[in-house]
């Protein structure tokens, strides 16, 4: 019977090709109805990892409001583009939809300010980043499976994950880190889902810098990229209230970097004429790209966020607070590992005993990544409010 996914006779050559994955680390039977890539991506779905996404932050802590973006959500949108964009180019659209489902998987509580200050306590034991995180959660944190540990998830997804790698890191890595010490590009899908990742942060994080009073449309056509569509919306839809008129300006901006992206990248396929995906990953530059004068406006907007929103003070306010909840749980956790749940604290035992206190404190970055908003800081209170109950 014939169970090739009707996919495969739409992609371009260079698409990676679901026959031709270079398989998972342990070794299963070819799934039935599904392609690879749709069983990854269906396992990242219903992983523990995935469902946490809810209650972690993207910007603002995840208590201050409902309407502001989570890790879900923008993992969701970034899906969202990422499939368009796989689509426009005939490349391979679900497994750059999982590889964007996954990409934050490793991400702590409280967004950047947790990860900053999880990778400054690890940094005598080898730092902390959040996608060799999410590789690690895929890879072994992830308990679901008898056959195996984490998700065993294809290389191709795995290769979209790790965005980053020390030489240090990727000497560990095996066939996975061979392309950061060959300096190699990774397949069209990883490429897609990287910069899908920034388009849909730049441009949602506007919406909510919005919602939250931080920054206001005055300051916002000051960027070239927002006064262009504020322009043309103002102009078709005069007297447009603020909530509709914000909305319909960041739905066209998405647009906009969309298209250019497309274009520019077809330009740049076209130009290199790659035959399949090995060939993509030999190209001295990546092939997914927006053009010079988007990209200029994209980067533009990105420090104007920078500047107005995450170095707002109310921002600033917020993540120092999460900052100090992160590092009092990692000393609180690595001076006694007992104080952590029993199977926490058995994974600790363990690992301090193969890999010394390198691998105790991995233990404990393990459990706080893992945490969301509201579990570090109940944690916290449990550990440091005498008035709390454990």
């Amino acid at each position: 019977m014939n169970t090739a996914h009707p996919e495969s006779g739409f992609l371009a050559p260079y698409g990676a090709q679901d026959e031709r994955s270079r398989g998972r680390r342990f070794p299963e039977p070819k799934p039935e109805f599904r392609s690879e890539f749709q069983r990854d991506r269906d396992r990242i779905i219903h992983s523990n990892a995935f469902r946490r996404l809810v209650y972690k932050t993207q910007v603002f802590v995840n208590h201050e409001g409902d309407l502001y973006r989570t890790r879900i959500t923008h993992s969701i949108e970034v899906a969202q583009i990422g499939r368009s964009v796989a689509r426009a180019l005939r490349v391979n659209e679900t497994l750059t939809e999982a590889i964007s489902l996954a990409h934050d998987l490793g991400h702590t509580p409280f967004g950047h300010a947790g990860q900053d200050a999880l990778n400054e306590c690890m940094r005598p034991y080898g730092g902390f980043e959040h996608n060799l995180q999410s590789l690690r959660v895929v890879d072994e944190l992830e308990e679901r499976y008898a056959a195996f540990p984490g998700l065993n998830l294809t290389f191709e997804c795995r290769e979209g994950i790790l965005k980053h790698c020390s030489v240090r890191n990727a000497q560990r890595l095996g066939e996975l880190g061979e392309r950061f010490l060959r300096r190699e590009q990774p397949g069209l899908e990883a490429q897609i889902a990287n910069l899908a990742d920034e388009i849909a942060y730049n441009n949602h994080d506007v919406d909510d810098g919005i919602r939250a009073g931080l920054i206001d449309l005055t300051q916002l056509n000051e960027m070239r990229l927002f006064r262009r569509q504020y322009d043309a919306v103002t102009a078709e839809y005069p007297g447009l209230g603020e909530r509709r008129l914000v909305h319909e300006v960041i739905r066209r901006m998405i647009n906009h970097i969309v298209v250019d992206l497309v274009r520019t990248s077809q330009e740049r396929i076209e130009a290199s004429h790659p035959a399949s995906i090995d060939d993509v990953r030999l190209q001295p530059r990546p092939l997914i790209a927006l053009s010079e004068t988007t990209l200029e406006e994209h980067r533009e907007l990105m420090h104007f966020l920078r500047e107005r929103v995450y170095r707002h003070y109310k921002v600033l306010r917020m993540t120092t607070k999460a900052r100090r909840v992160i590092e009092a749980l990692f000393g609180a956790f690595l001076a006694n590992t007992e104080l952590m749940p029993p199977e926490h604290h058995e994974l600790a035992v363990r690992a301090e005993a193969t890999n010394g206190s390198e691998g105790r404190a991995r233990a404990v970055a393990d459990y706080i990544a893992g945490m969301t908003d509201r579990y570090a800081i109940l944690e916290h209170e449990r550990l440091f409010d005498p008035a709390e109950r454990t």
